[in-house]
């Protein structure tokens, strides 16, 4: 496995919080509580904490899934509130992993991988190339022509990975992309995501509990309670 890359931070930010609050259940559960993030372009940032402590709500802001109560959310220098046309920015911005898939489950791994694509108007050629490439790197291409339903929890992660890549997103905001897989499969997806970064110039902004991963990332955030605790630099 390689280390953690050197990272400068001069980079431009490219997603921001700032004093972001967010509750549930009509304000009576409060989830964030003003919270502070910045990441750079090109930068891969651990989101670690307890489960509960609020990462995949902070994921589900910067990826302009939902709004804050309180504060600001940026996305390339642009406040996610004023986006006139979400569905571009998730489009041709932002790709994201979700925990639970969200996959259409009688639709096949390459249908369910080419919705994207297809929403983004890209060619069909070219598509098909970036699928076949991103099954192969996750060992899938002998299952493109299965149904969602008829895969295993690991390659149904593993294609929701894919389906997040297809676009070629400039951020990629992952939760828990790892965390149905067995240890190998874990590495493969990992490896995946960090030659994103390195040969794409992607972001990566990923919630996890592996500690082996995280602490291959650039930093690492640690979250408690709502709040962040605490920004630590790979070693």
């Amino acid at each position: 496995m390689m280390p953690a890359r050197h990272f400068d931070s001069g980079s431009p930010i490219v997603l921001s919080a700032r004093g972001v609050w967010k509750s549930y259940d009509e304000g009576t559960v409060a989830v964030l509580k003003g919270v502070d993030l910045e990441v750079f372009a090109g930068e891969t940032v651990a989101l670690c904490g307890p489960s509960g402590c609020g990462k995949s709500t902070l994921l589900h802001l910067l990826g302009a899934l939902d709004n804050p109560d309180h504060g600001t959310v940026m996305v390339n220098g642009v406040q996610v509130q004023s986006y006139s046309d979400r569905l571009r920015l998730l489009r041709h911005q932002v790709g994201f992993v979700f925990q639970l898939h969200n996959l259409i489950p009688d639709l096949t791994l390459a249908e369910n991988c080419l919705i994207p694509t297809v929403a983004a108007g890209t060619d069909r050629r070219a598509a098909l190339a970036r699928l076949h490439h991103l099954a192969e790197r996750t060992g899938l291409s002998h299952r493109l022509n299965h149904r969602i339903q008829k895969l295993s929890g690991g390659e149904r992660q593993r294609t929701a990975l894919c389906r997040a890549l297809m676009n070629r997103p400039a951020i990629l905001l992952a939760d828990e992309p790892t965390g149905s897989l067995d240890e190998q499969s874990s590495s493969m997806v990992f490896e995946l995501l960090m030659d994103l970064v390195a040969n794409e110039g992607s972001t990566l902004l990923m919630a996890t509990h592996d500690r082996g991963l995280a602490d291959r990332c650039n930093r690492i955030v640690e979250m408690h309670d709502g709040r962040i605790e605490e920004l630590a630099y790979a070693r």
